[in-house]
């Protein structure tokens, strides 16, 4: 069986992971029919019970975990898989890169000021006005990626096509 793709998407909450890995599904979608698009809020819901998610350093490694092993397993199928998750862990990034031949690993890098300025789930006014809100990168510890394949610094001042084709165009020199 001929095994699939990994296309990690990461970067801290509001940085455009899961609009990026839409349009880059969409776009694989023209020439792959076996391809899956992985979100992790809602991997989240899959995975935990949405009552009592916890939001502490180790359940988001855990969870990021489950969601590499996830990944490895569709890419062993031979599927082309898009996830779009924060999952700052140099475990887990060194998973996929030790489990999946063909890995591609996107880092969004914005400027908190910018996140904070997007703020589209709320939670960095929430932090900001003192509510017991865990937000990774701001009071929840997290490892930046060292290595990744491709930086993207979408502060707005890339389209999102111009993101995605950044990422097409990788992928063209890895095959």
């Amino acid at each position: 069986m001929k095994k699939g793709q990994l296309y990690w998407i990461t970067g801290l909450s509001g940085a455009g992971k899961t609009t990026i890995g839409k349009l880059l599904y969409q776009k694989l979608s023209e020439k792959y029919e076996n391809i899956v698009f992985l979100d992790g809020d809602i991997m989240k819901k899959v995975f935990e019970s949405t009552q009592d998610i916890d939001y502490s350093s180790g359940a988001r490694k855990e969870r990021a975990m489950k969601y590499a092993r996830l990944c490895n397993m569709l890419v062993e199928q031979g599927l082309v898989v898009v996830c779009c998750t924060i999952s700052m862990f140099d475990d887990v990034r060194n998973y996929n890169r030790e489990h999946n031949s063909a890995y591609t690993e996107v880092f969004l890098d914005v400027p908190m000021e910018v996140l904070i300025e997007r703020n589209q789930k709320g939670l960095y006014e929430k932090y900001q006005k003192g509510q017991n809100v865990a937000v990774a990168g701001v009071n929840v510890e997290i490892e930046f990626p060292k290595n990744p394949d491709i930086i993207i610094h979408n502060d707005g001042n890339l389209t999102i096509e111009e993101c995605v084709s950044m990422i097409m165009e990788y992928s063209k020199r890895e095959v």
